[in-house]
């Protein structure tokens, strides 16, 4: 991983140009360190949130199966009350992981939408359902869903969905922010703790339950974070900052400067 960070150090600082799926009221400090400290000649564009300026609303970019009827249970739900859970198309978990956070999230009280895909126990099969704790759906019945997948930024984007545990891969964060959902971070590997990090300390806008996956500690966190009114305030003050950048903000100028950019090489 350090020779790969090496090269990559290396051909951004020899380029014409950074592109980066970010925006300024997101990372400011953060790009203008890039540009104080790239050469003159690195121009950094800063043409984010791409889900944003280039959206699909007919055509799923998912590589896994989507299971849309839990959108029409999230409109069953009240507004901001839902937990909802993801950790991503590569994240592992251990099947006590997912019993931990089970019970916790059975112990919490609060609705829940919950995305297990098939394979994120390792060793279950790539298509093998991950393993529930016996008793869970019953404990559960009628205050939360199952899916194997679930169109991410339509969920995030519901009026019912009040937060949001995560594994804070830059795409599910920035899909967060934009939606001005808070988020429990439950970081696993690589920029993941990083933006963890940023989430929790930077912005503001969520809290970090890393560590050992334990139910208690699930539980109470949960709940505190779906009724925790100042997290929300401040989340969804950072996702209207971002709607700003890309209504002819500075995310369309920097898309603009790109292409003349690209056109003038």
């Amino acid at each position: 991983m350090s020779e790969v960070i090496s090269r990559l150090v290396k051909a951004v600082a020899t380029s014409s140009g950074l592109i980066l799926n970010t925006f300024d009221a997101l990372e400011s400090a953060e790009l203008a360190s890039l540009r104080r400290d790239l050469p003159a000649a690195v121009q950094v564009f800063d043409v984010g949130p791409l889900h944003k300026l280039s959206p699909s609303p007919t055509t799923s970019t998912s590589l896994l199966r989507q299971d849309r009827r839990c959108l029409d249970w999230l409109d069953t739900q009240a507004p901001a009350s839902v937990l909802y859970v993801s950790f991503g198309s590569l994240a592992s978990m251990s099947a006590t992981d997912i019993a931990e956070a089970a019970w916790g999230i059975a112990d919490s009280g609060v609705p829940f939408l919950w995305v297990l895909r098939p394979g994120i126990v390792p060793g279950s099969g790539a298509g093998a359902p991950p393993p529930l704790p016996d008793g869970f759906l019953a404990a559960t019945d009628g205050r939360g869903v199952v899916v194997g997948w679930a169109p991410q930024e339509e969920v995030l984007e519901h009026a019912a969905v009040g937060a949001f545990w995560t594994h804070c891969g830059w795409n599910s964060t920035v899909e967060a922010v934009c939606a001005g959902v808070p988020m429990l971070c439950t970081p696993w590997f690589g920029d993941q703790m990083g933006n963890a990090r940023h989430v929790a300390d930077a912005w503001r806008v969520g809290v970090e339950l890393a560590g050992e996956v334990k139910r208690g500690k699930v539980a109470e966190a949960v709940a505190a974070m779906v009724m925790d009114g100042g997290t929300r305030r401040r989340a969804r003050e950072l996702g209207r900052r971002e709607a700003g950048s890309v209504a002819g903000g500075a995310s369309c100028v920097n898309v603009d400067k790109l292409v003349r950019h690209i056109m003038a090489l």
